[in-house]
C-alpha cells in the first residue's frame, strides 16, 4: 500500500500514557459471560462496545460519559513509522469523502483519531485496549490502541498495511453513518425491538461500515494509484477473518445466528468487495439489500 506521498491528517491526537481513570461503561453490572460475549462481538472493528453491553443487560446503552482532558492535545512523534502511516490513512479518508460529500453538496467533517494505551475516557465511557478499535458517536472519535494490530496478526493471522488500513477505514466509516444520521435511526430502531431485532440491525450497520471502507479504498485508488497487488485480497480475507461466524467457533465452538452483531465471514468480505468495485456510497444501503 503505497501511501508515502500522502498527506499527513492534523485530526490525530498522540494520548498514549495518559490514564484513563476509572468508571468503565455507565453503573450497570455485567457477568464475566456477558463481558466475554460483548468482547467477542465487538472485539474488531465495531461501534463502541458499551452499546452492545447496553443491550445485553435490556435496553439501550447505559454508557456515562466521561470527564475528557481538555486543552491542545499532542501529536504522535514525528519519527514513529506506525502512527505516521496511521495518520496518512486517516488523511486519505478525509480527502475520499470531502470528495463524496462535496459531489452531494454536503460538507465533510472529519473525526479526530485518538491514539491511546490501556484505558482512556471518552464521550461513550472508558474506552478499554481489550474492546478493539471502536467509534464513539458521542464525540465523533475514532479510539485506537495500535497494539492491538499485533493481536490482529497473532489471533486472526491478518497483518500488513492494507489489513491495518481497513480497520481505520471502517471505523470511519461509522463516522459518516453518524454524520448521515443513519447512527441515530439505528439506535432508534434498536429501542424499540428485541434483543434479536436490535442485533439484527446492527449487523447491517456494520456492513454498511464495511461497504464504506471499500468506498474509501475505490476513491482513494482513483485519486492516487496506492494498492500493491494483494492489498484487495488480504483486507478481503482480513474482513473475512472476523466475522461473527468464525469468531464465535473460535470461541466456543458453534455459533448462534440470532447473537450476530457484525455479520458472517461471507458477508463482511462481501460488503467490503462492493464497495472496493463500485465505489458508490448508494451502493451501500445494507439496510434495503438481502444481505
Amino acid at each position: 500500500m503505497r501511501l508515502g506521498d500522502q498527506r499527513e491528517s492534523d485530526n490525530i491526537e498522540d494520548m498514549r500514557g495518559a490514564s484513563g481513570g476509572g468508571g468503565g461503561f455507565g453503573g450497570r453490572t455485567i457477568g464475566i459471560g456477558g463481558v466475554v460475549i460483548a468482547l467477542i462481538a465487538s472485539y474488531f472493528l465495531g461501534v463502541d462496545p458499551s452499546v452492545l453491553m447496553g443491550m445485553m443487560g435490556g435496553g439501550g446503552s447505559s454508557s456515562a460519559v466521561q470527564q475528557v482532558p481538555e486543552g491542545p492535545r499532542p501529536k504522535p512523534p514525528a519519527d514513529d513509522a506506525q502512527a505516521k502511516f496511521i495518520s496518512r490513512v486517516l488523511g486519505s479518508t478525509e480527502d475520499a469523502w470531502g470528495q463524496v460529500f462535496r459531489e452531494a453538496g454536503r460538507t465533510y467533517q472529519p473525526p479526530k483519531l485518538t491514539l491511546f494505551t490501556n484505558s482512556f475516557p471518552t464521550g461513550c465511557g472508558t474506552g478499554q485496549s481489550a474492546m478493539g478499535p471502536f467509534y464513539c458517536p458521542q464525540d465523533r472519535h475514532v479510539y485506537l490502541d495500535m497494539r492491538f494490530f499485533e493481536t490482529m496478526k497473532q489471533r486472526f493471522h491478518a497483518a500488513g498495511d492494507s489489513a491495518q488500513a481497513y480497520v481505520i477505514a471502517h471505523e470511519v466509516g461509522h463516522h459518516v453513518q453518524a454524520l448521515l444520521g443513519i447512527t441515530d435511526r439505528v439506535e432508534a430502531m434498536q429501542s424499540r425491538g428485541s434483543r434479536t431485532d436490535a442485533n439484527a440491525v446492527s449487523v447491517r450497520l456494520e456492513l454498511q461500515a464495511d461497504c464504506f471502507a471499500g468506498v474509501w479504498v475505490a476513491k482513494t485508488e482513483a485519486r492516487k494509484k496506492f494498492l500493491d497487488p494483494g492489498d484487495i485480497d488480504n483486507a478481503l480475507a482480513t474482513a473475512a477473518a472476523i466475522g461473527d461466524d468464525t469468531l464465535q467457533r473460535q470461541a466456543q465452538g458453534r455459533t448462534v445466528p440470532d447473537s450476530f452483531t457484525h455479520g458472517t465471514s461471507a458477508q463482511r468480505s462481501r460488503w467490503l468487495r462492493r464497495g472496493i468495485e463500485t465505489g458508490d456510497v448508494q451502493a451501500c444501503d445494507t439496510f434495503k439489500a438481502q444481505i
